[in-house]
């Protein structure tokens, strides 16, 4: 893979990372209910997913669940179960962080992980992102050092991505200013939640 080449995954990678959805606010959510290491946990894990799904797209394996319609759908409606789950949880916060393990004390770092990796996970539409993407790059015969650039590439820059994220909001007044006004923030995420799962159903029904 030449340096333009690269440079080029990077661009891609970065534009899908920043795209706003249901990660950013779990990221968000984690960060405001325990701080900054809670909310990178939430990202590395999440990029951890990522890697997941680039390396089933490198190794082929994202064709067959694209053509698999029973595996789509159940990894589908496995994603907007959870996003049901993270929106009632939301929704029935008292504020300082919707996914709080219980009133007034924050969900565990185990917890903040294994929601950025799921999140990610059960997600299919990253299997169509990387399929498209990862089409552009690979090529016959590619070596496993090239594949293993691409996903870690991949992996590394949406993890970045969203650790910088929890950082500025934890390092800066930003924090204050949304802790002030978290029950508002966490009904806000229920909702958006909430309606991204419908989202999804409805374009299964």
């Amino acid at each position: 893979m030449t340096w333009m080449s690269w440079l080029s995954l990077c661009a891609i990678c970065l534009a899908g990372a920043v795209s706003p959805g249901p990660s950013l606010a779990v990221v968000l959510s984690h960060t405001l209910g325990g701080g900054g290491r809670h909310g990178m946990m939430t990202g590395v894990c999440h990029a951890l997913g990522v890697a997941l799904w680039a390396l089933v797209t490198v190794a082929g394996l994202s064709v067959l669940i694209l053509e698999s319609q029973a595996l789509y759908r159940v990894i589908t409606l496995a994603g907007a179960g959870y996003l049901v789950w993270l929106g009632v949880k939301a929704l029935r916060s008292a504020g300082g962080g919707a996914l709080q393990a219980e009133a007034g004390k924050p969900a565990s770092l185990m917890r903040a992980g294994i929601d950025g990796f799921m999140i990610s996970v059960l997600n299919p539409k990253l299997a169509v992102f990387f399929l498209a993407l990862f089409s552009q790059f690979v090529s016959p015969g590619m070596s496993l050092a090239g594949q293993a650039l691409m996903i870690g590439t991949a992996a590394v820059i949406d993890g970045l991505w969203y650790c910088l994220v929890a950082l500025f909001l934890s390092r800066t007044g930003v924090l204050a200013w949304l802790a002030q006004r978290s029950r508002a923030i966490d009904r806000t995420i229920g909702v958006i939640l909430l309606l991204l799962a419908l989202r999804v159903l409805q374009l299964q029904a």
